[in-house]
């Protein structure tokens, strides 16, 4: 038996879910090569091998995040495929919760997330949206997918606390001033309105706009400017 114990058998795939292990228990920014190294039990130089730099690594991660969504099938109505990737995409990114500053605020074509995008622009094309259109429409719902899930990861209270909440901030909003904002906090107060919000809310919005645009058939004037 050999008794020099043996390195672990490196691969970018398992250097990238253990950085986004790590991640995902102590945020991007605990991060560090080191610290990745250690947990893989190699020493740090190791990861070079598979990764070139940390920006690599993130990169890399980003795209392992983006393949865990649902794909969308062009060659199913349009609506119920877009509807079903965006859900997807809010939870993984919810269950990824530094995934979303990166994902958008980063230039990181992998083959995971050009995939995606173009099987989402696909769905709109095949869909009957001309290409501006497909485009500005995948935007839009990105602008929804990232806008709310980032106030959802960064609000202040813990969902099931909002009674509560509103309770301590009723003095503050008198009625002679505010009455429409303290007519809500009432509501919320009475449990007549749990305060929630809800992802498909305004997606659904945002797709019924897309559906009677296409089906009123004046896209023309949408794809100029």
């Amino acid at each position: 038996m050999n008794s020099q114990q043996e390195k672990p058998l490196l691969t970018k795939d398992k250097i990238l879910q253990a950085a986004i292990d790590l991640a995902d228990v102590s945020g991007l920014e605990a991060l560090s090569m080191r610290k990745l190294a250690s947990g893989l039990g190699v020493e740090a130089m190791s990861l070079y091998n598979h990764v070139k730099n940390k920006d690599a690594l993130i990169d890399g991660m980003i795209d392992l995040v983006v393949s865990e969504m649902h794909l969308p099938n062009p060659s199913v109505f349009w609506r119920d495929e877009v509807r079903k990737s965006a859900i997807s995409a809010h939870l993984v990114l919810m269950k990824h919760r530094w995934a979303p500053i990166p994902l958008v605020s980063r230039v990181n074509i992998g083959p995971f997330k050009l995939k995606y995008f173009d099987a989402m622009h696909g769905c709109f094309l095949n869909g009957g949206f001309p290409h501006v259109l497909a485009d500005r429409a995948r935007n839009v719902i990105d602008g929804h997918l990232f806008g709310f899930t980032l106030q959802k990861l960064l609000f202040p209270l813990e969902e099931g606390t909002y009674a509560e909440a509103a309770k301590y901030f009723l003095p503050m909003i008198p009625q002679a001033t505010h009455p429409f904002m303290r007519a809500l906090t009432e509501e919320v107060i009475s449990g007549r309105y749990d305060g929630m919000h809800h992802f498909e809310f305004g997606l659904d919005l945002i797709l019924n706009s897309l559906s009677e645009l296409l089906e009123s058939k004046d896209i023309s004037q949408q794809t100029q400017g």
